[in-house]
C-alpha cells in the first residue's frame, strides 16, 4: 500500500515530466499539440489523485497548499473534459506547478 511519502514523489515525478513535455514550448505551440496537451493533463491527473490520496495530517503539515483546489483540478480534468480550458491547464503546469514542487518537497 503506497505511503504518503510514495504519493509526493508520484507528485513530483509527474511535475517532473511536465516541466520536460513543455521546455521550450510555447503556448502557442501548446494549443497546437494534441498529444502535448494529453501528456500533460495526464500527469495533472496524477498530481490531484496522489493529493487527493494522501492523509489528512500530511495535508494539514502542508496548509498553505490549496489542496481542495488541486483535487478539484483533477475532477474536472476527468469528469469535465469537454470544460477543460487550455489556458488553466498551461497556467497551471508552467506557473502553480513548480511552486507546488517547491512546497511539496520540503516535507
Amino acid at each position: 500500500m503506497p505511503r504518503d511519502e510514495d504519493r509526493v514523489d508520484h507528485s513530483i515525478d509527474a511535475a517532473a515530466r511536465i516541466a520536460g513535455y513543455l521546455e521550450n514550448t510555447t503556448w502557442e505551440a501548446f494549443c497546437q499539440n494534441p498529444m502535448l496537451q494529453d501528456a500533460v493533463l495526464r500527469q495533472l491527473m496524477i498530481v490531484g489523485e496522489a493529493a487527493s490520496r494522501l492523509s489528512l495530517p500530511h495535508r494539514e503539515e502542508l496548509p498553505m497548499l490549496l489542496w481542495t483546489n488541486i483535487i478539484g483540478f483533477r475532477h474536472r480534468i476527468v469528469h469535465d473534459y469537454l470544460g477543460t480550458d487550455l489556458e488553466v491547464v498551461w497556467l497551471t503546469a508552467t506557473r502553480h506547478l513548480p511552486e507546488f514542487v517547491r512546497r511539496l518537497s520540503r516535507t
